[in-house]
């Protein structure tokens, strides 16, 4: 397969692990320089060193920064801007995210807090900045926000969680809408039950009743959702703006 994203510089989120990780090493082997942002420094340096093993051509940058802090988030985007690319991003991607599960009976404040700040508040501070960026840069630009199917279902135990991913489909679309006249593009990935470091915590038996309930009758890999953000983040989706595309296998 051709380098979809050959040349192109972007950001990655939630890329010291699972679901961002894999974001990243595919954007890579596709050609694409990427700064790797994580909120756990060892393992932002982790993944950058393992796109830069992987992959002979490119540029892999690790970025330590909490996404739900508004001043971290302006030194990410002076950090792209002035040493890793000296333009706007060609691609954005936002796939930080947390869970803090209680019964909503038994949630606290801070849980909920927590969950909404990260998964959903630091994609408006995001899409905000890097789009100002490219509007500065007059530059096209494809943002791509991981969303949940549990913001479609909802979950036992997850209202917070629910809430947040729920928002970021709402919120795609919108600024889908107003970023368009920009030539930014702005979509959302969906994702189903996905094997990561997120879903291990999951008891096996939920994860048997799970599968059943799929019609694939499985859970994903995190490299299907990955597959999905380079589509969006290549020339190939030049006409796709505000679509939200599940990755669930049919649920």
């Amino acid at each position: 397969m051709a380098n979809l994203v050959a040349g192109k510089l972007g950001v990655v989120t939630g890329a010291g692990s699972g679901i961002g990780k894999h974001i990243a090493q595919t954007l890579a082997r596709h050609g694409a320089s990427v700064l790797v942002v994580d909120i756990q420094e060892q393992h932002a340096k982790e993944t950058a060193e393992l796109l830069a093993k992987e992959n002979s051509k490119g540029k892999f940058i690790a970025f330590a920064a909490d996404v739900s802090q508004r001043d971290e988030i302006d030194n990410l985007q002076k950090y792209f801007v002035k040493d890793f690319a000296k333009q706007s991003p060609d691609f954005l991607v936002n796939s930080a995210g947390i869970t803090r599960d209680a019964f909503l009976i038994k949630m606290s404040d801070q849980q909920y807090d927590d969950v909404l700040n990260v998964n959903l508040k630091s994609i408006y501070m995001l899409n905000q900045s890097f789009a100002r960026l490219a509007i500065e840069f007059q530059k096209p630009q494809s943002i791509v926000n991981i969303s949940s199917i549990v913001g479609k279902t909802g979950n036992i135990g997850q209202c917070n969680y629910a809430a947040s991913k729920a928002g970021v489909v709402g919120f795609s679309k919108s600024a889908a809408k107003e970023l368009a006249r920009y030539n930014i593009r702005v979509n959302c990935i969906i994702p189903g039950f996905i094997k990561t470091p997120m879903t291990e915590k999951i008891p096996e038996k939920v994860l048997e009743k799970i599968c059943k309930s799929i019609p694939l009758n499985r859970m994903g890999h995190p490299d299907e959702i990955a597959n999905a953000a380079l589509f969006l983040c290549s020339d190939l989706s030049s006409y796709m703006t505000g679509a939200m595309v599940e990755v669930t296998g049919g649920l």
